[in-house]
């Protein structure tokens, strides 16, 4: 084979392992838009009552 040819076939190679490491590594900038997008479905967990019960434990422990 010439020279020319052993290194067009060594870089055909190599392409499909350099596609993989492009796609790992471009991953995550690709998806920062589509979060971006995401932000008006904020799920919020929904509020404590409050019984005062904290109260009544200060007054009842305090010391006279």
């Amino acid at each position: 084979m010439t020279r020319h040819l052993e290194t067009t076939l060594k870089c055909l190679r190599l392409l499909p392992r350099a596609m993989v490491v492009i796609l790992a590594i471009s991953a995550p900038i690709l998806m920062v838009p589509s979060l971006r997008a995401a932000d008006q479905t904020t799920i919020e967990a929904p509020a404590l009552k409050k019984t005062g019960a904290g109260f009544v434990l200060m007054v009842s422990l305090q010391r006279a």
